[in-house]
């Protein structure tokens, strides 16, 4: 096993919901896939068959480590290729898994990080005040960890997410608009630390990473080498860093060649090649 830990987000990174493919061209043009996840019986996410494969590759050549904000309990509909990576850093660095059970270690660890932020039960008062709003669908608490809103993008104030942002940040708490939902997170809980956590307990020396949101901007600032597609909320910014690789494609065809790039720059390690150029495109 190479000593190199593979850190990857998930939703709108790897694996992609219908509204998201963004397939673009002729229905003939279409890459096949795959479903990646089923909820209440129905498929609701994917990825193409070709990064599916290389996903098999990667949980081969690394230590290949889904991290999400997703729970345990959503993270555990995604169907990676058997045999399936061995770690994996849920509700966004909240917990660690190992084998599909939670590190008890690192659960403590990061309640106790926690208190140094505003407790959860005052986010989610401040959260509850807009819950009965129209462009509220849901209000949501993950795991006694962070807390967030399902809502509809059309309808959503234009000022909200920017108050929101402001009002969190005096509290220790950080906001990220992904798709329909609003996340409000405690800034001590972040992906990087989990990853560097795993890092250390498989021996890796180095780290490659990739993401799309704001969520993940400290998993990839912490990489040796970070990737993000040519889409979501950190391309919308315009985020950048002198490691990152910024996908020529966007939706579930950049998500595909983020695997292609994490495979292509684990094997050139590997190998003792140089890694594979940055490539940087504007948002």
């Amino acid at each position: 096993m190479s000593a190199v830990v593979v850190a990857c987000d998930l939703d709108r990174t790897l694996i992609y919901s219908a509204a998201a493919l963004r397939l673009g061209g002729d229905d003939e043009q279409a890459p096949a896939m795959t479903v990646a996840e089923v909820f209440e019986g129905e498929p609701v996410s994917f990825w193409t068959r070709d990064a599916e494969e290389m996903i098999g590759d990667l949980v081969e050549a690394a230590w290949f480590v889904p991290t999400t904000t997703r729970t345990r309990k959503q993270y555990a509909r995604v169907r990676f290729p058997e045999p399936g990576p061995r770690y994996a850093v849920t509700s966004n660095g909240g917990h660690i898994l190992v084998d599909g059970e939670p590190c008890a270690d690192w659960s403590a660890t990061v309640r106790a990080r926690l208190g140094e932020c505003a407790p959860l039960a005052e986010v989610v008062e401040h959260l509850r005040v807009v819950a009965e709003q129209p462009w509220v669908r849901k209000h949501r608490v993950a795991e006694d960890l962070f807390t967030y809103l399902v809502v509809h993008r059309d309808l959503l104030p234009p000022t909200f997410v920017d108050d929101l942002t402001a009002w969190c940040a005096e509290r220790g708490w950080t906001v990220s608009l992904q798709g329909r939902k609003v996340y409000c997170v405690p800034a001590p809980l972040t992906k990087s630390a989990a990853v560097a956590e795993v890092a250390q307990r498989v021996g890796a020396d180095l780290t490659f990473a990739a993401g799309d949101s704001l969520l993940d901007a400290d998993l990839l600032v912490a990489a040796d080498r970070a990737f993000r597609p040519a889409h979501g909320e950190l391309h919308e910014a315009g985020w950048q860093a002198p490691h990152l690789t910024v996908t020529r494609r966007a939706g579930v065809a950049g998500g595909e060649e983020i695997v292609a790039r994490l495979l292509a720059a684990v094997r050139a390690q590997a190998a003792g090649a140089p890694a594979p150029a940055v490539i940087v495109a504007g948002p």
